[in-house]
């Protein structure tokens, strides 16, 4: 790609009417960074999307995490005094809390210190079963299978009243005013994973929710390192430093072998967290002014757009303009996966019949995935075989399906068998029973989403299918796709855990209008789902991610694109930083040399 004058002027222009570089910094120390797309809020038993759990991650806490450093990830305590109490059957899970911890002030404190107490976590995971709250993630809670949960959810919902957040719940319980335990009605021998998501399950003061009521996302008030300072929807968010944060010190555990990790150990360790006074986070959409700001100096990391892989790391490694101011570069496959998925009760794409089974077959063959790869990412992805990502438990590199494979021929033979032909002689093909056949897709604005939209548009006209694209914002996208509103969306999901479960509720039929944006309803997708959370990791378990991928491959509701390979810049004036995997915090470890910034931005 050219970058002329007349281009760079334009997309300076472009960065200029982004908030967070339009205006005067907000100070020395505040971490400068760019998201590619908008949050939608930040309630953590109201949001799935990725931007809104960075923010939450950095706010509220849950009882555990993972080392920052550590490979493979190591889960260690948060809030908690110690690791779990687990009973052999995985059934009972006892954590302690520590003592001492309090949440940021806020004016539903009325003036008072308000400590964290195990009652604050119950609460909070009560949240995700009131109706009320119409949580995106309620159906995974829902299979943890704690006990007496959603039976107090359905008596909400069958008496139509408020759901009770004083009632007992049997697998719910603070013990003492420290102590929370959990009893599960099956074995879920990786319920930890649950409790490290600090964007999801971090504890919320029940006083706080009640003073804010439906504007309760605009008010996120936590137990972490940082708070909301300001937010601008889909524009501007800063996060300060809480100055009320616990004595906690950087320390962390990275292989013998990791050099740099051992070095930031050497500098870094005992040091106060935050290390850091904030955060300021511009939304910068389209992936050229988002570039600019990192070679600019006014981001202090970024991810490399796809676009520009070949600016930043042409062949792989750093660019030799890049290594003279002192950059460093970090290339990573991604524990995700990107997809595009059919809306499965859909009358044109959706249904379980052999010609609507075969047309999305025909689409997934007729996709050119290769195209993708080489042109649109730049190289930097590799094909998906499988829903599960890479680095997570279930997912086999020797893997191979037809979700992967681009072939116009046999999509044609396909659509030519059951009946989707061209009758008129205009070139495209209607469906059975004569009528047009014109696919839906809806996308966003920026450009590589048009490259994306570019390569569906040359993909389907291959093989004889018209598409047609629906442009709107991300958050308006998203909020159509739960309501089933959407005939087709492409998006991505990153791996929360290092179990490859989570990503297989994207097929799962109780997650539907949840996870499940496709609304696939398999029974027998379904029993494997929730075999597999019952059974301890092994071979009877991979058998069972190996079956249950064969499902999603064989009904198309969903095409697993590619798995990421990402590209990651910082600036010589920062220390620390590495976008961890599974866990979406990470800004209190980073620390800012804020003279050298200022000497070479000058």
């Amino acid at each position: 790609m050219n970058i002329d004058r007349r281009t760079w002027a334009a997309a300076m222009l472009g960065m200029a009417a982004a908030p967070g570089l339009a205006q005067q910094r907000e100070g020395r120390r505040v971490l400068h960074a760019a998201f590619e797309a908008a949050e939608t809020g930040f309630d953590p038993a109201a949001i799935s999307d990725l931007y809104s759990a960075i923010v939450t991650a950095h706010i509220f806490e849950a009882p555990y995490t993972y080392d920052p450093l550590a490979m493979p990830v190591k889960p260690k305590p948060l809030t908690a005094a110690g690791m779990p109490q687990v009973s052999p059957d995985h059934r009972v899970w006892t954590v302690r809390l520590q003592p001492g911890i309090f949440f940021a002030d806020d004016p539903a404190f009325k003036g008072r210190p308000r400590e964290l107490v195990a009652q604050d976590y119950v609460y909070s995971i009560k949240r995700f079963f009131d109706p009320a709250t119409k949580s995106p993630v309620y159906s995974q809670m829902h299979e943890e299978g704690i006990v007496g949960l959603d039976a107090l959810r359905q008596k909400a919902l069958a008496e139509r009243k408020p759901f009770d957040y004083d009632a007992p719940v049997e697998g719910l319980k603070a013990l003492d005013r420290y102590t929370l335990q959990f009893r599960l009605s099956a074995p879920r021998p990786r319920f930890l994973y649950t409790l490290c998501d600090s964007s999801n399950v971090g504890a919320m003061a029940r006083e706080v929710v009640e003073l804010y009521g439906d504007d309760i996302s605009g008010h996120p008030v936590g137990t972490g390192p940082y708070r909301l300072k300001h937010w601008r929807r889909s524009s501007h968010i800063v996060l300060e430093r809480n100055p009320g944060f616990r004595d906690m010190r950087y320390d962390a555990e990275p292989a013998p072998d990791d050099a740099i990790g051992q070095a930031w150990l050497a500098r870094l360790k005992g040091r106060r967290l935050p290390l850091n006074d904030g955060v300021e986070i511009s939304v910068i959409e389209e992936g050229q002014p988002r570039w600019l700001s990192f070679v600019t100096g006014q981001v202090d990391f970024l991810r490399v757009p796809p676009e520009f892989t070949d600016f930043a790391a042409p062949g792989g490694k750093l660019a030799p303009n890049l290594a003279r101011k002192g950059v460093t570069l970090r290339r990573y496959v991604n524990p995700d996966r990107t997809m595009s998925w059919f809306n499965m009760e859909d009358p044109v794409v959706g249904g379980y019949t052999p010609e609507k089974v075969a047309l999305r077959r025909a689409i997934s063959l007729a996709y050119d995935i290769d195209r993708e790869v080489r042109i649109v990412r730049r190289g930097a992805a590799v094909a998906a075989q499988a829903p599960m990502p890479p680095g997570t438990y279930g997912h086999d590199p020797a893997f191979r399906s037809e979700n992967s494979e681009h072939d116009p021929m046999r999509a044609k033979a396909l659509l030519d068998m059951y009946g989707y032909v061209d009758r008129d002689g205009d070139g495209w093909r209607e469906l059975p029973d004569g009528r047009p056949l014109v696919l839906q897709m809806a996308t966003q604005t920026s450009y590589i989403e048009r490259q994306f939209d570019e390569t569906w548009q040359k993909s389907l006209a291959a093989v004889g299918l018209r598409i047609r694209f629906n442009t709107a914002q991300w958050p308006e996208n998203l909020k159509a796709a739960r309501a089933g509103k959407l005939q087709m969306w492409s998006l991505a999901g990153s791996a929360t855990q290092p179990d490859g479960q989570p990503s297989m509720e994207d097929m799962y039929g109780p997650s539907i209008g949840e996870g499940n944006l496709s609304r696939f309803k398999l029974p027998a997708y379904d029993e494997i789902y929730r075999r597999m959370l019952t059974l301890p990791d092994g071979p009877e378990r991979m058998a069972l991610f190996l079956a249950a991928s064969k499902l999603v491959v064989a009904y198309m509701p969903t095409k697993f694109h590619v798995h990421r390979v990402y590209t990651d810049v910082t600036q010589p004036w920062i220390t620390g930083y590495r976008w961890p995997l599974f866990r979406r915090e990470g800004w209190q470890y980073v620390d800012i040399d804020p003279d050298l910034r200022e000497r070479m931005t000058r």
